[in-house]
């Protein structure tokens, strides 16, 4: 992607100090190297691919320093870090003790921003990020407006930021490392979907983890939107410091109140961006344009649509651009149907709040669950799913957590424990799923744990259910 003209008065001649050889710090580095700051990245690995993204950056004039990710180099004036990285790395604790900032690439993607930059329509929360995203970008194209879906998702936001291609507004998708490393950013409007706990080994509390969430609010000029079910959500938008006139505007999947977009007789309205909201409801889209209509991704539906409405889109457009919207892949995702069981890929559920969406979508179900379960306990999850449940397959280092709450919440439910990681477990998962299951039923994979035990990723864990539910569907055919 070309690059448009950039102030660059504030970065000649700086000392950067990039942690992370990864997309995001690549970006960053290039970026900064082409405003004429002097700049270095820092990476632990050295292998064949480090040292080939390493030779890149070399090129470009980017110092790299490969193997050793502890050890600040000298002079440096700031550290732009990779989002995964703990506020407890070393480099930062160095930077801290040399009074050395710390940023992300999406603070550096703010402060490079043009005299003409697109406002940003910004969304997080512990799950949905994603699918509202890319809902709201569709909402706005169909509105006539350039946009683009960014930030924890597709092209890197320093790129779309000094890119060539100029956009009305941008849909921005931002993770609570983002939010963290990100003190300067002001959206236009911005939503917390919901808040779970999610990464605490990284923040070190629910309630740090809160309040990088909720950092997302700050500055907000027309509208925060939250989740009338979650009151933690509202709870962040009382605290934070918005601009004059900014309105609380919640989504709610009952009757809305004034102020709020909700769900009437299967019908999205808003009743927060209407001239009477006190008397008066508009009419946006049908529950039917909405895929998939699950409780949870109409909620996804409801936050983009507030988003969009907050900045002036017609009702017209929140329907057309559901009706356009498909979801990615592993996302709620019917696979087939094989002898009048269903059988559903939602690998993305990866935690515990994300899977509580997805069982309450569905009913009866075998449920295959398990993987790394990061830290989470499954109590909670068991017992408000267990009377869903026909029957449950579990798989995965962390199972025995999930047996150990199905066996105090749903002693009835039975529960096949597969002892196995090896190429075959999902077929034989699958396959165990089938037995118990019965005409009518779905079988749901929402693993409520993260896959890296046994998967490279969430997307293998799909693929590898879809290829075995196939398979099933070929041997029955």
């Amino acid at each position: 992607m070309g690059s448009r003209q950039v102030s660059n008065r504030d970065w000649q001649g700086k000392r950067i100090t990039v942690a992370g050889l990864g997309v995001s710090g690549i970006s960053a580095a290039r970026a900064l190297a082409g405003l004429g700051a002097s700049v270095t990245v820092v990476d632990g690995g050295d292998s064949e691919a480090h040292r080939g993204r390493a030779a890149h950056l070399a090129e470009l004039g980017v110092a790299v320093r490969l193997g050793d990710a502890d050890t600040l180099p000298e002079g440096t004036d700031l550290v732009v870090t990779s989002p995964g990285w703990k506020p407890s790395s070393p480099l930062f604790e160095a930077a801290a003790q040399a009074g050395v900032d710390v940023v992300g690439d999406v603070e550096v993607a703010w402060r490079l921003r043009g005299p003409d930059a697109a406002p940003w329509l910004a969304i997080t929360g512990t799950n949905g990020k994603t699918t509202t995203t890319r809902m709201l970008a569709s909402i706005l194209s169909a509105a006539g407006l350039r946009t683009a879906a960014i930030g924890n998702i597709g092209t890197p936001i320093v790129d779309v930021v000094t890119g060539e291609e100029k956009y009305d507004v941008l849909a921005v998708e931002l993770s609570s490392y983002q939010l963290h490393w990100a003190p300067s950013l002001r959206a236009h409007s911005a939503a917390v979907l919901n808040l779970a706990p999610d990464h605490l080994d990284w923040h070190g509390s629910m309630e740090a983890y809160a309040a990088d969430k909720g950092r997302i609010y700050e500055g907000n000029t027309v509208a925060c939107v939250y989740n009338a079910a979650d009151p933690a959500t509202e709870d962040l938008v009382r605290e934070a410091d918005v601009e004059e006139g900014c309105r609380a505007i919640g989504f709610t999947l009952g009757a809305p109140g004034p102020s709020q977009l909700g769900v009437v007789d299967g019908i999205l309205v808003d009743r927060a961006f209407v001239a009477n909201r006190h008397k008066h409801a508009q009419e946006l889209a049908e529950v039917a344009d909405v895929n998939p209509p699950a409780p949870h991704n109409i909620a996804n539906a409801l936050a983009a649509a507030a988003l969009a409405r907050a900045f002036g889109v017609a009702p017209a457009a929140v329907r057309d651009g559901l009706r356009a919207f498909r979801p990615d892949a592993h996302r709620i995702e019917h696979v087939a149907d094989v002898a009048q069981v269903a059988y559903v890929d939602d690998s993305k559920a990866t935690n515990t709040h994300a899977a509580q969406a997805s069982l309450a979508a569905y009913e009866p179900i075998v449920w295959i669950a398990g993987g790394l379960a990061k830290g989470a306990a499954f109590d909670e999850l068991v017992a408000e799913s267990a009377k869903r449940l026909r029957g449950v397959v579990l798989i995965g280092a962390d199972r025995a957590l999930i047996r150990e709450a199905l066996a105090r919440h749903a002693p009835e439910v039975p529960v096949v424990d597969l002892d196995r990681t090896d190429t075959g477990a999902m077929s034989a998962a699958v396959a165990e799923a089938a037995r118990l299951a019965r005409p009518g039923d779905t079988v749901l994979l929402a693993p409520a744990c993260a896959s890296m035990d046994m998967f490279a990723d969430y997307n293998k864990r799909g693929e590898a259910f879809a290829d075995a539910v196939r398979a099933l569907a070929a041997e029955r055919a």
